[in-house]
């Protein structure tokens, strides 16, 4: 969840503006030396992991399969080579020329800090970072390495480096890959998956263009490929995921919202809670003209803080004579709310500003802010389920889409909040690196008045509601008003236990009836050793952890502990949905 920050002042689009000091010259944000440190490091060992490679495709490996087919490939291209192919094969190779690559990324940071409101710092450092490091690799394993080309005739001048790796698709796999990064993250139009994927096939188009033209042997193009795919991953993780370069606070700029029509404001109007960190100056107009279409007359807004991510918020609402609640952030900002809203028949509406927007997905609302609210405004109110839950060390409270422990909570944990409003979701992709070694967990589970179950897993999920990003689809029998919940318990083993649950996971999509891999149990619950979903429903849960294990609710992580226990509570919160939702 992102909250806002006392002494910190927010872009529209969740950027933090530039800082400048009592001197007038920017500065650097906190943790910049650590994270340069630690791009360097991990730079040293990209290069000798490349390095190491390239002395063995050339050395001990030459004289084995796939090595020794190589040059059958390089001959096969040179065999099919006719005059529109090598026209086209001299375009892709352009892509990835040194000067193409020096222009485009030049226009595309220019782009990054003059096109948007607020200058995209981060975003334009991340790019040219990532095409600068790959360039230094290259050369040091091109200096290092010594690899003759392949002894086909050559469409283009050789420079005077080695084969090995290939340095247009290195170039193009940081700068194309690293465009498609930020398209996805940053643009939220349907258009942005083709042209995402159309900068993803660039790098590919680059390599095949070289070994068309003679340039490279196939494991040339690989090591290029991996050179800049390495290159964008250690520079994403230190500038979004790992948390280590913080923006130094600045004084917070006067907001006018909470303010405006305060003085018209009747009793029992509507109270609009945002997170500043998401929710912009110009979102915020928007929802206020759809507001007034739908006749809501000087809505009052209110700002989350970090102290107080919208429970508070909520109450005071609430207390207030409050007819109507808006909710504008992320689930963690929405969990918030609805904690507040339980109970009390006040109906939500749910405005999705945040990265996962769980609820909203599930609940068929459109992912733009403002379409939301219209469509919600123009719906009526149903009653929706929340899970109720507590631990060791967290205090009762609720959660509307997913709680859990494990695999999940683990990379939550290594997702900065920075890094979620950079890059959106895909933040998620970056941590999950670093968490793929999560240790499995022992656990017991007791289901309703039900056996105790003895389980080992990598993630387990308490759930409302089912699909996640992407479309996946973890729990396909959740539904947010069946006066359930849903337990997920995860637990490949090897490759192929995970092959075997995505295939389950993704075979489950568009199942209506409640799965469950459990026919019969063993005296002691462990009938399902080895399985690796599970699928489990009940109305009241308890989970207890062999020793203390991450835990999230909502997409925000919580203390670390040995206890879970969630139940069911039917129909507690009321929200306005389109009329089609049932």
């Amino acid at each position: 969840m992102s909250t806002a920050v006392p002494g910190r002042a927010v872009g529209a689009a969740g950027e933090e503006p530039e800082v400048v000091g009592p001197g007038g010259s920017p500065v650097l944000p906190r943790g910049t030396g650590r994270a340069a440190a630690r791009i360097g490091v991990l730079t040293v060992c990209q290069a000798a992991l490349l390095v190491g490679f390239g002395l063995l495709i050339t050395g001990p490996a030459r004289n084995v399969w796939p090595l020794t087919v190589e040059d059958h490939v390089n001959e096969g291209f040179e065999r099919i080579r006719t005059g529109p192919l090598t026209t086209l094969s001299y375009l892709g190779s352009e892509a990835g020329n040194t000067l193409t690559v020096i222009a485009v990324t030049l226009v595309s940071c220019v782009a990054l800090l003059l096109v948007p409101r607020l200058p995209m710092w981060r975003q334009a450092v991340f790019l040219t970072f990532a095409v600068s490091l790959q360039a230094l690799v290259f050369l040091a394993v091109t200096e290092s390495v010594d690899r003759t080309r392949p002894h086909v005739h050559r469409l283009d001048a050789s420079p005077p480096t080695s084969s090995y790796t290939s340095g247009h698709t290195g170039a193009a796999t940081a700068l194309y890959a690293g465009l498609a990064v930020l398209v996805l993250s940053r643009v939220r139009r349907p258009w942005r998956w083709p042209l995402a994927g159309l900068l993803f096939l660039l790098p590919v188009v680059v390599g095949v263009s070289r070994l068309y033209r003679g340039m490279h042997h196939p494991t040339d193009v690989i090591g290029g490929m991996a050179n800049g795919a390495l290159s964008l991953l250690i520079v994403g993780r230190a500038l979004f995921t790992d948390g280590a370069v913080v923006a130094v606070p600045s004084p917070r700029t006067a907001l006018t919202d909470a303010k405006a029509g305060v003085e018209d404001r009747e009793p029992g109007s509507t109270a609009v809670i945002f997170n500043p960190t998401v929710t912009g100056e110009a979102d915020r107009e928007k929802l206020r003209r759809v507001l007034e279409q739908h006749g809501h007359r000087a809505p009052e807004f209110t700002e989350t803080t970090a102290d107080d991510p919208g429970t508070g918020q909520a109450a005071g609402a609430v207390r207030g004579g409050a007819k109507l609640v808006v909710v504008c952030g992320g689930d963690g900002t929405i969990r918030a709310v609805a904690d507040a809203l339980a109970g009390t028949g006040v109906p939500l509406v749910v405005v999705p500003c945040g990265t996962g927007n769980l609820l909203a997905r599930n609940l068929g609302l459109p992912l733009t802010p403002a379409g939301a609210l219209d469509a919600a405004l123009s719906g009526a109110p149903h009653r929706l389920d929340l899970g109720r839950i507590a631990g060791d060390g967290l205090a009762p409270t609720h959660f509307a889409a997913m709680s859990g422990a494990g695999l999940d909570a683990a990379m939550l944990e290594h997702t900065d909040a920075r890094a979620k409003s950079a890059v959106g979701w895909l933040a998620y992709v970056l941590a999950t690196v670093g968490t793929l070694r999560t240790p499995r967990m022992r656990l017991t589970v007791r289901l309703d008045d039900g056996p105790v179950l003895h389980r080992t897993a990598r993630m387990v999920l308490l759930a409302n509601v089912g699909t996640v990003q992407g479309g996946l689809t973890l729990l396909p029998a959740a539904r947010p008003d069946d006066g359930l919940l849903d337990l997920l318990i995860l637990d490949p083993r090897g490759p192929a236990g995970w092959l075997s649950a995505l295939g389950t996971l993704i075979r489950g999509r568009g199942r209506s009836e409640r799965p469950s891999t459990l026919d019969t149990l063993a005296p002691d619950g462990t009938g399902t050793k080895g399985v690796p979903v599970e699928f489990r429903t009940f109305r009241r849960a308890e989970l207890t952890f062999a020793v203390p294990q991450s835990r999230e609710l909502d997409g925000d992580p919580v203390s670390h502990g040995r206890s879970l226990t969630a139940e069911v509570s039917p129909g507690a919160l009321t929200v306005l949905l389109p009329a089609r939702e049932k």
